[in-house]
């Protein structure tokens, strides 16, 4: 019975020369070190293969750390990522990089009132100076203002637009590594930010609007444009994945994306075909972060049938994406670039389309007198008293 239940346990001493999937295939055997391997198999034999639209959604202070720049800009160029969703706060210190910026690796135990004395800036043990932010923000403030920007968009043309110009003040420095945003722009990546007034990128579009800037997010577009990705992903009998670093808002916009579908547009009754987390959440407490996706099942997040496909490991993104990111690199590989963000326009054509078809058809089951019926009936409620006076 225990032969069929799992692999043997069969522990060795390890080597000073062992390599990182050798590490992960052969010691990580229990716990979350067996659910970060997973993972990396998961991702490696199924999920990054040709017919896979991979979408990300990244939270917590990964950026800062450098993981744009080391870890998911190189996913990016290898494609292993089609589109992402993002914290503004990381695109934000993702910057800093691109800007040639510096930042230091500190300890979270210094003494906060001395470092603001210092103008001294602490992300738990990452520090850097306050002039980092006034810079950034002064680029992002005057970059605003090109005519480019002069209308409404969605955050994925407005991000495409920022890491264009990154790119070429990477160039003009000389920066040898790009940054997670100016990779995007070059790959034709698109990346959205479903709270894009939380950051400070949000806060400079907010003072440019008080000067007259025609600039406005509109996030109708983004749950529009992200909606039609996650359909095109099943054109051709393609599959459709979730990678969750992290949680909160970026967790369920990348995830509400069926639901979108299927749900509000009434198209097809289908989920995400993949989907893998890290997360340190718990999800007794009902928070976002922890929910399982078991419970996104529910929700018609998640395709029912490939719920073994689903895997949560309960770390820190700090650790598993250098982990998991040296692994696919080292096993997968490049697949050819999707380039989404130039494809937008067609794929959100073709989901205005069947949804529009498919509206009308359903209108048309409805008999007359049954909506004729619902609307008398919504006109007694208060507001509809409240309307009709």
């Amino acid at each position: 019975m225990s032969k069929q239940l799992g692999k043997k346990i069969v522990p060795a001493p390890m080597s000073s020369t062992i390599g990182v999937v050798d590490l992960i295939d052969n010691y990580f055997t229990a716990y979350n070190s067996a659910r970060l391997r997973e993972i990396c198999h998961l991702l490696s034999r199924e999920i990054l293969t040709e017919g896979v639209t991979v979408g990300v959604s990244l939270s917590g202070a990964m950026t800062p750390a450098g993981y744009g720049v080391s870890a998911l800009a190189p996913l990016i160029r290898n494609g292993f990522i089609d589109w992402m969703i993002s914290t503004g706060a990381n695109l934000y210190h993702d910057m800093h990089y691109g800007l040639g910026f510096e930042l230091f690796a500190g300890n979270p135990f210094l003494d906060d009132v001395k470092l603001r004395q210092q103008s001294t800036i602490r992300i738990y043990d990452i520090i850097f100076g306050y002039d980092v932010l006034l810079e950034t923000d002064a680029f992002i403030r005057k970059i605003l203002q090109a005519e480019p920007f002069q209308k409404r968009m969605g955050t994925a043309e407005f991000h495409y637009l920022l890491g264009k110009y990154v790119r070429e003040v990477e160039k003009q420095l000389g920066v040898k590594h790009s940054c997670l945003l100016a990779t995007a722009y070059e790959c034709g990546v698109p990346i959205y930010t479903s709270s894009p007034g939380d950051s400070s990128i949000g806060m400079n579009v907010a003072a440019l609007s008080l000067e007259g800037s025609k600039l406005i997010l509109d996030p109708s577009i983004d749950v529009n444009e992200t909606a039609a990705i996650a359909y095109n992903a099943r054109e051709q009998e393609g599959k459709s994945a979730a990678v969750i670093l992290g949680g909160g808002s970026p967790k369920n916009f990348l995830l509400q994306t069926q639901p979108q579908i299927h749900e509000v547009l009434g198209l097809e009754e289908r989920g995400h075909d993949f989907f893998v987390q890290f997360t340190d959440a718990r999800p007794d407490t009902g928070g976002l972060s922890g929910a399982t996706p078991s419970e996104a099942v529910s929700w018609g997040k998640i395709d029912p049938e490939e719920l073994p496909s689903t895997i949560v490991c309960y770390t820190d993104s700090t650790i598993a994406l250098p982990l998991v990111t040296a692994y696919i690199l080292n096993q997968c590989q490049p697949r050819p670039l999707k380039r989404l963000y130039d494809k937008r326009e067609q794929i959100l054509d073709k989901l205005q389309k069947d949804y529009l078809a498919a509206k009308t058809q359903s209108s048309e089951e409805i008999p007359a007198a049954v909506a004729e019926n619902a609307t008398q009936e919504i006109a007694t409620y208060p507001s509809g008293r409240l309307i009709n006076s």
